[in-house]
C-alpha cells in the first residue's frame, strides 16, 4: 500500500469521526472547508430531488416563460395549471437552483443555470428521456441483480434486434437532439480538412455529419446506420442544403461489412453503447473499410478523464447497465481495442469539454 493510500485511509477515518466533524465546524480556520464539504455531501443526498425540480421546471413551461420576461406566482400558476401554492413552491425551488432568479419586486426572471440550459436546448431531450432511466433505477440494487434485457431503457434502445420504424424514429430523434452537445467539441479537437471523405458509422439522422459537412464544404459525406434509421436520415437530409454531398448506406454495423473507401471513419457515441466483443468486430470492420492510410475517430464520454469521473463511472455506469450493454471505457482500454484491431499511431485528442466528450484518433 502506497503512502498516498495510507494517508487517504487515515484522513477518511478521521473525517468519519463525529467529534472531528463537530470540531471542524466550530474551528474558524476549518469552518469554510467543513461547510463546503457538508454542502457537497447534502447535494449528493438530494441530487435526485434537484433533477426532479429541473424536470418540473421544464414540463411546466417555467423556463420558457422566463426566457424573455418576468412572471409572478399568480401568472405562473395560471399558465402552468398548478395551484397557487404549488406554483410558488416550484418557483422557490427553481430559484434555489438558479434556474430562475427572484427579483427585488418579487417577480421571477431567468437565472444563470436556466440561461445555460436554454443555450443548450438538447439537454431538455435528455431530461425528458431520463424519466425512463429513473424508473429503471428506482431500486438500484434490484437493477444490478436483474436481467439486463428486462428494463425500460433496454427496450427503448433495442435497435439491433427490433428496429421498427416507430422505434427507429424515437431513438434517432433523441440522438439527433443531443448530438449538438458534442459536435462542435469534436470539430474543435480534430482537423477534418485533411480528409476527402468521412463516413459516420451509426450516424443516426446525420446531425453530426451535417455539422462536419457545414464546417468543411469539400468533404464527401457517407452515413451508415440501420435501414429504418437510414430511411429517416435520407428524408431529413434531402430537405437540407447538404443533400447532394451525402451518400446514405443502410447497414447493420455489427453484422454487415462497412462500405469501403472513406479516408476517415467516425464513431460518435457508438463504442460505449456496446460490450468489448461487438466493439472488436466493429473496429476490425472499420479498419478493413478504410482507404490506405485512413484514420478512425472515436468521440464519446470516457472513463479515467480528470474531472469526468462521476459522469463516466456513476452516470454512464448505471445508464449503460440499465440499457443492457456497454461501458464508459478509459482511453487506455480503447487504445488496446484499437491496437488489437490493427490500428496504430493512436492518440488522445484534447476536447473543450471532456465532461461531455473525449476523442481518440488512430491510423
Amino acid at each position: 500500500m502506497s503512502f498516498s493510500d495510507r494517508f487517504s485511509n487515515w484522513r477518511n477515518q478521521l473525517i468519519s469521526n463525529p467529534k472531528f466533524q463537530a470540531w471542524a465546524v466550530s474551528n474558524p480556520l476549518t469552518r469554510p472547508l467543513a461547510r463546503q464539504k457538508a454542502k457537497a455531501t447534502f447535494d449528493l443526498v438530494a441530487g435526485f430531488v434537484y433533477s426532479q425540480v429541473l424536470s418540473a421546471a421544464l414540463d411546466s413551461g417555467l423556463l420558457e416563460a422566463v426566457r424573455t420576461r418576468t412572471i409572478d406566482e399568480a401568472g405562473f400558476a395560471a399558465s402552468s395549471g398548478l395551484p397557487l401554492d404549488g406554483a410558488g413552491r416550484l418557483l422557490r425551488a427553481a430559484a434555489s437552483l438558479e434556474l430562475v432568479r427572484r427579483q427585488s419586486d418579487g417577480r421571477y426572471a431567468l437565472g444563470e443555470a436556466g440561461a445555460a440550459l436554454l443555450g443548450n436546448p438538447s439537454v431538455f431531450a435528455m431530461v425528458r428521456h431520463h424519466k425512463a432511466f429513473y424508473r429503471d433505477i428506482a431500486d438500484p440494487l434490484a437493477l444490478l441483480k436483474a436481467r439486463r434485457d428486462d428494463t425500460e431503457l433496454s427496450r427503448f434502445w433495442a435497435y439491433e434486434t427490433n428496429a421498427s420504424p416507430e422505434d427507429a424514429a424515437a431513438y434517432s430523434a433523441l440522438m439527433a437532439e443531443t448530438q449538438a452537445l458534442i459536435a462542435q467539441d469534436v470539430l474543435g479537437a480534430y482537423d477534418f480538412s485533411r480528409h476527402s471523405t468521412v463516413m459516420d458509422v451509426g450516424g443516426g439522422l446525420g446531425a453530426f455529419l451535417s455539422a462536419v459537412g457545414a464546417a468543411h464544404p469539400a468533404l464527401g459525406l457517407v452515413l451508415v446506420d440501420l435501414p429504418p434509421v437510414a430511411k429517416l436520415a435520407a428524408e431529413r437530409i434531402a430537405a437540407g442544403p447538404l443533400a447532394a454531398r451525402f451518400r446514405i448506406e443502410p447497414r447493420n454495423m455489427l453484422e454487415d461489412a462497412l462500405p469501403a473507401g472513406a479516408d476517415l471513419i467516425t464513431l460518435i457515441r457508438v463504442v460505449h453503447d456496446h460490450d468489448d466483443a461487438p466493439v472488436a468486430r466493429l473496429l476490425a470492420s472499420a479498419r478493413k473499410a478504410l482507404a490506405p492510410g485512413g484514420s478512425l475517430l472515436i468521440g464519446e464520454p470516457m472513463a479515467g478523464v480528470p474531472g469526468a469521473e462521476a459522469m463516466a463511472d456513476a452516470y454512464f455506469g448505471f445508464y449503460l447497465w440499465a440499457m443492457g450493454r456497454g461501458m464508459a471505457r478509459t482511453p487506455a482500454h480503447l487504445s488496446q481495442l484499437l491496437q488489437d484491431a490493427g490500428f496504430r499511431e493512436i492518440r488522445q485528442l484534447r476536447t473543450a469539454q471532456p465532461l461531455m466528450v473525449s476523442a481518440i484518433i488512430a491510423r
